[in-house]
């Protein structure tokens, strides 16, 4: 028989696991340029998240009624779909929705919007994009309504200008392949968003604060990896290296939830994504390791208040099934 390969080594870094289901699809990029006074409508959009960066000027982001201020260098994500302005200043009228106006079009996927106030002038690159792995809306549903990198952090990484200049080239020139490279792009700008954010320490309890614990983390990305294991509390325990009774205590401090509960709630949080991309509820039950239909019906109205079959077929928005399987825990 031949020897297994050996893997020398295993990853260390459990946000790193869950960051990874960050992944873009159906992407459109524009380069706004205004001259004040202007003001734009972005439309809301259901399972999409923004960005706007600032490449010279400022202009102020309207988010849910909250005004933030936006100069020249600083990243702005808007991750829950939310309609949102952008305004030159306090007062600039708002001239229509962006994706009504009369723009010019590059590529299939690129555009230029010109707004034209006579004033001082402003240009920002703008990109929407859509989550497609399950475990994306789980992480983006305990986002704020907006993140904001400044331009300070984002020059002491040397990342964004980079990343945007590939980008605009990309979008520019059409190439084959070019949507693919733009997506994968597009995928590290909202990494290093959310990473930046993180790491201000401003999450509150919840899964993401227990990922963030050396050892607890390392339970919770196991689970993440292979939510249809047996997972009891002492394996969960025996992987992060505690006692049983130490492992529980500091899971629930951290998650504000005992750890059991959390792979339950994993696991449905995922079964509502695979259901409403029309999965059987059998085939369904048997990744997520329970031994019969019935049983894991029955968990799955428990925490959703639903049968799943009432969930086939009926995608959720981003957010909406990390919702769901949340309410009634």
């Amino acid at each position: 028989m031949d020897a297994q390969p050996v893997i020398p080594w295993e990853p260390v870094d459990p946000l790193g696991g869950v960051l990874g289901d960050l992944r873009m699809r159906g992407t459109f990029y524009s380069r706004a340029d205004g001259t004040a006074p202007w003001g734009v409508e972005m439309p809301a959009l259901d399972a999409c998240m923004t960005f706007h960066v600032i490449t010279e000027g400022s202009c102020l982001l309207e988010v849910d009624g909250e005004v933030h201020a936006l100069s020249a260098g600083d990243l702005a994500l808007v991750p829950h779909g939310r309609g949102h302005l952008l305004r030159s200043g306090p007062g600039a009228a708002i001239t229509g929705r962006a994706d009504l106006l009369p723009q010019d079009y590059l590529a299939e996927h690129y555009s230029v919007l010109r707004l034209d106030g006579g004033g001082a002038a402003t240009q920002l690159v703008c990109g929407v994009l859509q989550p497609e792995r399950p475990g994306a809306a789980h992480l983006l549903d305990l986002l704020p309504p907006v993140l904001l990198i400044d331009a300070g952090n984002a020059a002491r990484g040397g990342w964004l200008s980079v990343l945007l200049g590939m980008i605009t080239d990309e979008v520019r020139h059409d190439r084959p392949g070019a949507e693919a490279v733009v997506t994968r792009l597009a995928d590290v700008v909202v990494i290093q968003a959310i990473r930046g954010w993180l790491e201000t320490g401003a999450t509150g309890p919840g899964w993401l604060r227990a990922l963030r614990d050396p050892q607890v983390g390392r339970a919770v990305a196991l689970v993440h990896r292979d939510p249809g294991a047996p997972w009891t509390l002492e394996r969960l325990a025996r992987e992060s290296r505690m006692s049983r009774s130490t492992f529980a205590a500091r899971f629930t401090e951290l998650a504000g939830e005992p750890a059991l509960r959390y792979v339950t709630r994993w696991r449905m949080h995922l079964a509502t994504v695979e259901l409403g991309r029309g999965a059987r509820v059998g085939e369904v039950a048997r990744r997520l390791g329970y031994d019969s239909e019935a049983a894991f019906s029955r968990a799955y109205r428990r925490v959703t208040g639903i049968p799943p079959v009432a969930a086939r077929g009926r995608p959720a928005t981003v957010g909406e099934d990390a919702r769901s399987a949340t309410s009634r825990v």
